[in-house]
């Protein structure tokens, strides 16, 4: 059995950087996750005026409730959506002239859904150029609060952002939700949230958010869960292979652990404990139809091992893949079909059959850290695998193809 150290989770590390942001007090985050994201998302807040010290295991945010320290700023926020969505937001509820921008690709990305939210509270903002899309001005002069209806059916990330904001509202907000896709990363938000001092009541589609701010607290970062998906899928593919994940278990945050569960449907052996997460293969992957709604950054993970299934794998209602760092869902079609097998996709949905990747294949990534990391796990029953930009996986594990090869060689 090998037991793999996976990088705290970029999810509960950027909501941390945020709720540590707003916080009264100075926070310490242990085993933050240090990729492009994460210290994109630390620049930011310092280009804000927050006080971060990052040391290897540990980061120091001097929390500013009401608000930036800059009276302007200007702020990349590179290839991440958390960045380019959450600070915006952190932004709004202090006082000051703030612009955002990011890269082409993080330009591309939605985010209409969440500024038109932020409009309807008051905020002053404008888009540079495209409608719904950064560049980004933020006029802030705080939020007082109120009731609004969101759609997020295109990222739970708009429902996160507007839900962090809330205890540092004068009033509190109550936000309809109308659409929501990935709840368990909603679920995360509120964990934390509640972890941080605040008060949230959840009535149905309707989230409750007292004015309560937020306490400052020394917090633990558990490992990524969508990382891990990589090895738990190289585990269950390669016959006698078996991996544990310390630190994901029975009492995670991340929603992603149920990759896990579809692993265990396909016929690989799954035990979770208060601890940590086993996979072993048992020789024998299953076909199967499964809703990943929920846990859709992992759908490249499966697609990528269902070729080596014992029948078709189709995954249905994907489609906010779409509109991830890349089209997820024609990305994945794409690069398999180029391996020589047959995928058929539809609106929100792919179907994958059985059969032998064969290469020499360069992997089309678009950019996009998944799509690598996924057929990663193609490459170890496939010779000839190489992708034509290996070096994106910086943007959540930049350490990934060294890790991922030393696991792969361990016997």
């Amino acid at each position: 059995m090998t037991v793999i150290d996976i990088p705290g989770s970029k999810s509960v590390t950027a909501r941390a950087l945020f709720l540590a942001a707003a916080a009264e007090g100075t926070t310490t985050l242990r085993r933050p996750l240090v990729s492009d994201d994460t210290e994109g998302f630390a620049e930011g807040l310092a280009a804000l005026g927050y006080a971060v010290r990052r040391e290897p295991d540990a980061w120091h945010i001097e929390g500013r409730p009401a608000g930036p320290g800059a009276a302007t700023a200007d702020v990349y926020c590179r290839d991440g959506a958390t960045t380019a969505r959450f600070l915006p937001t952190l932004a709004a509820a202090g006082r000051g002239t703030y612009r955002f921008d990011a890269s082409a690709q993080m330009r591309r990305r939605p985010l209409g859904p969440l500024t038109t939210a932020l409009r309807t509270l008051g905020v002053d903002l404008r888009h540079g150029e495209k409608e719904g899309h950064h560049p980004l001005d933020v006029h802030a002069h705080g939020v007082k609060g109120g009731a609004l209806t969101l759609d997020a059916g295109q990222s739970s990330q708009y429902l996160t952002a507007l839900l962090m904001l809330g205890p540092l509202t004068a009033e509190g907000l109550d936000i309809t939700v109308t659409d929501l896709v990935s709840e368990p990363y909603v679920e995360i938000t509120l964990a934390m949230m509640r972890s941080f001092g605040a008060e949230v009541r959840q009535d149905g589609r309707t989230y409750r958010v007292a004015p309560t701010g937020y306490r400052a607290r020394t917090y633990d970062i558990e490992p990524d869960a969508s990382t891990a998906s990589y090895f738990f899928a190289a585990a269950a593919l390669e016959p006698g292979r078996s991996v544990t994940v310390p630190g994901l278990g029975t009492g995670a945050l991340q929603g992603d652990l149920a990759f896990v569960d579809v692993l265990r449907r396909m016929g690989a052996d799954v035990e979770v404990t208060a601890t940590g997460t086993t996979v072993r293969s048992t020789g024998r992957l299953h076909g199967l139809t499964v809703n990943m709604r929920d846990i859709s950054d992992t759908m490249p993970t499966l697609a990528a091992l269902a070729p080596f299934a014992e029948g078709p794998v189709r995954i249905e209602d994907v489609a906010n893949t779409r509109v991830k760092e890349c089209d997820r869902l024609d990305a994945c079609a794409e690069n398999l079909r180029r391996l020589g097998i047959t995928v058929t996709t539809g609106p929100d949905w792919i179907e994958i059959q059985p059969g032998t990747p064969t290469g020499p294949v360069e992997i089309a990534t678009h950019g996009d850290h998944r799509i690598v990391m996924s057929f990663a796990v193609t490459a170890l029953r496939t010779s000839g695998i190489t992708f034509d930009d290996p070096g994106c996986v910086r943007k959540t594990f930049p350490d990934f193809h060294r890790v991922f090869d030393t696991f792969v060689h361990t016997p």
